[in-house]
């Protein structure tokens, strides 16, 4: 009888061992978890983290990636993108309607500027907006390499309105707090591509024209600082003001 009750007792010790023996375990196992994690966060192994990982999908571009992708603007490219510029603007940026500007001599970096504003409408003309929304940023700077090339034919200006032109272009008027225009634009008004002032030489006078009086009207070309430098200059000119600039830079011609 005691035999039994002792074999009992070393029965009851044996299966406590083995459980406590098997709760131990389980954490043991537990605790070699966050090595397998450390290792699937090694390169080659997390798909996420590392897009070589053979098989695996590859992560996503960011935006910052799409613009460094972006290569400066290809000419040779951009004259066959610009094709359908042309109905417009002319084959080579000299546009015959004068009320279509012409993009000969603009600098890439302007024209870039200006299809990016009318594709995300922030610049709004709904023919623009159309002829813009398929161009990816490269289209974009191919595009405007292209018209760069470009020579603009020389305008003619009124000789009637030459001096008061000439005078607001070079001067401006500081009674009436008036910049003058080659402040920004140049003395020959080629522009100045770095701060993206566009050139204005040779200009069709009717665009121009246009152009300063939406501004005086209360049009605007976005809300960012380049958009706002125009039309507080513009809201101090009148019509003859602008007339007479308008027709002085049709009549500017490059030193070229």
């Amino acid at each position: 009888m005691k035999f039994r009750h002792a074999a009992a007792a070393i029965t009851v010790v044996l299966v406590m061992m083995s459980t406590a023996a098997a709760q131990t375990a389980t954490p043991a196992k537990a605790g070699t978890a966050p090595a397998a994690a450390t290792s699937a966060a090694k390169p080659g192994a997390n798909p996420a983290a590392d897009p070589a990982t053979p098989g695996m999908p590859t992560a996503p571009a960011t935006a910052h990636d799409a613009t460094a992708a972006v290569k400066p603007g290809d000419a040779a490219q951009g004259q066959g993108k610009a094709a359908v510029c042309g109905a417009c603007h002319g084959m080579d940026g000299n546009s015959t309607d004068p009320q279509y500007p012409k993009l000969a001599g603009q600098s890439e970096a302007y024209i870039v500027r200006q299809l990016t504003d009318f594709k995300a409408g922030t610049r709004s003309n709904p023919i623009m907006a159309g002829f813009a929304a398929p161009l990816s940023p490269q289209d974009m700077h191919d595009i405007g390499a292209y018209f760069a090339t470009k020579k603009p034919l020389p305008g003619v200006a009124d000789q009637a309105l030459v001096e008061q032109g000439q005078t607001l272009f070079r001067s401006g008027d500081v009674a009436r707090g008036i910049p003058a225009c080659m402040a920004c634009h140049g003395p020959d008004g080629r522009g100045n591509p770095g701060a993206m002032y566009p050139q204005l030489t040779s200009q069709h006078a009717n665009y121009i024209q246009a152009t300063l009086k939406a501004w005086h009207d209360g049009g605007a070309w976005g809300t960012d600082a380049h958009a706002k430098i125009m039309p507080p200059i513009a809201q101090k000119l009148d019509d003859k003001d602008i007339a007479a600039l308008a027709s002085y830079i049709e009549g500017l011609h490059s030193a070229e």
